[in-house]
């Protein structure tokens, strides 16, 4: 079961509401941006046309508040967990962590929501980005706590760091290693220990 990305008050339209979303974002984590239209999430929903858009303004707005709730949640969960630590390398670990226990999830909408920048309009796509830029402003602000030699570009730094973050549900299996030691082993490569 997939666990809600969007939470809020408890009255029948809200939950209905709720629902909807939560439909769509497992529509499009499975179909894609293209491969989800209006019609299908309320064919899923049991809702009818016209119905639909009482609750959800349009395909684009609806795909733009999924994307944006899942990296709330997101960045929520990783500012919680770096807040328990002090050391700026366990901070940075801890962030990697709980990223990737929220990208590795079997029932992980994050990674396909994040995935899909290329399907979009170019107007939703600006929207995406900002967003995402904003999400990793945590990322940026923990390399910048790091003691790292002179020579290092940090920015550098910090995109590969996250390419190789974002591109783990690519190739990870689990098993030998958790996401959080398969986090420890790659900030380990990036310390150089």
């Amino acid at each position: 079961m997939t666990k809600p990305i969007l939470s809020g008050s408890t009255d029948e339209g809200s939950a209905r509401r709720r629902q909807i979303l939560e439909i769509a974002a497992q529509l499009f984590a499975k179909k894609g941006y293209r491969g989800t239209s209006m019609r299908d999430i309320g064919e899923q929903a049991g809702v009818l046309g016209g119905s639909l858009y009482h609750h959800i303004k349009s395909k684009d707005a609806l795909f733009v508040e999924l994307h944006n709730a899942a990296l709330d949640g997101a960045e929520e969960q990783i500012a919680k967990a770096v807040g328990a630590q002090s050391d700026p390398w366990a901070k940075l670990t801890a962030a990697c962590a709980t990223l990737l226990d929220i990208q590795l999830a079997p029932d992980s909408l994050t990674t396909p929501m994040m995935n899909d920048f290329r399907e979009v309009p170019d107007d939703v796509r600006k929207q995406l980005i900002a967003r995402r830029d904003r999400f990793e402003g945590l990322f940026r602000s923990l390399v910048e706590e790091l003691s790292l030699p002179p020579h290092i570009d940090r920015s550098v730094y910090r995109n590969l760091l996250l390419v190789q973050l974002n591109g783990m549900a690519d190739w990870y299996r689990p098993g030998r290693l958790t996401p959080g030691e398969m986090a420890a082993q790659i900030v380990a490569v990036f310390r150089h220990e």
